[in-house]
């Protein structure tokens, strides 16, 4: 029997998933969320877990911090994202990034199942029109990636929050925290990080962004 857990915060489009996957595995476990926190909580409860269906931009899950975090902490739990993001950047960086597969939400009941299997069968799985078409990621690029990973996920929405301007007494009432709980978290954020002040450390996010037009 397998257990999956699905993470996308589109209640129509998980429910058809599952519909779907279901379908094909009527014993099968699942686990829902709609936030990263809940993806993480979850994996944490059921490491068991046989495979991930991550939506790459849900709360919390920004870019590609949702993989890499996910990548991070629970190594052994194979992640395939899936999205209506289809560029080809952003597949290649997500399958450089550790993802085991990548499937756009326009495939088929029947592809998705197809990747679902192949996954599972222990393959990395991309659709074909993209398999020759995919650039490696930089050492760089993975360098700062797993510095991005050591932050926790309130930290990371500090650091969003950064990149946006926002004032230290904003993101506090924001989310629902003192101001000095902010600078706390920003000190982390640049010792974590490596960076001396604020500009340095939203650079290094800017540089993890898929600078699409974030569709899920």
């Amino acid at each position: 029997m397998y257990r999956f857990h699905v993470a996308d915060d589109h209640p129509l489009f998980r429910s058809a998933l599952l519909a779907v996957i279901k379908r094909h595995y009527p014993e099968l476990t699942v686990g829902e969320s709609m936030a990263l926190d809940g993806v993480i909580s979850d994996l944490e409860q059921h490491p068991e877990t046989d495979l991930l269906l991550l939506d790459l931009h849900m709360p919390g899950s920004q870019d590609l911090f949702g993989l890499i975090t996910v990548r991070e902490r629970f190594p052994g739990i194979p992640v395939a994202i899936i999205s209506a993001d289809e560029e080809v950047s952003t597949v290649s960086r997500a399958m450089g990034h550790g993802a085991s597969g990548y499937i756009p939400k326009s495939c088929s009941p029947q592809i998705i199942h197809q990747a679902i299997r192949s996954i599972l069968d222990g393959n990395r799985w991309i659709p074909e029109a993209y398999r020759s078409s995919l650039t490696p990621v930089t050492i760089e690029e993975k360098d700062l990636a797993a510095k991005i990973a050591a932050l926790t996920p309130q930290q990371y929405r500090v650091l969003c929050y950064l990149r946006e301007g926002w004032m230290n007494k904003q993101i506090g009432f924001e989310l629902g925290v003192t101001e000095a709980t902010i600078k706390a978290h920003i000190t982390a954020i640049f010792r974590k990080l490596g960076a001396s002040n604020r500009t340095q450390a939203v650079i290094m996010l800017s540089k993890m962004s898929l600078e699409e037009t974030h569709v899920s």
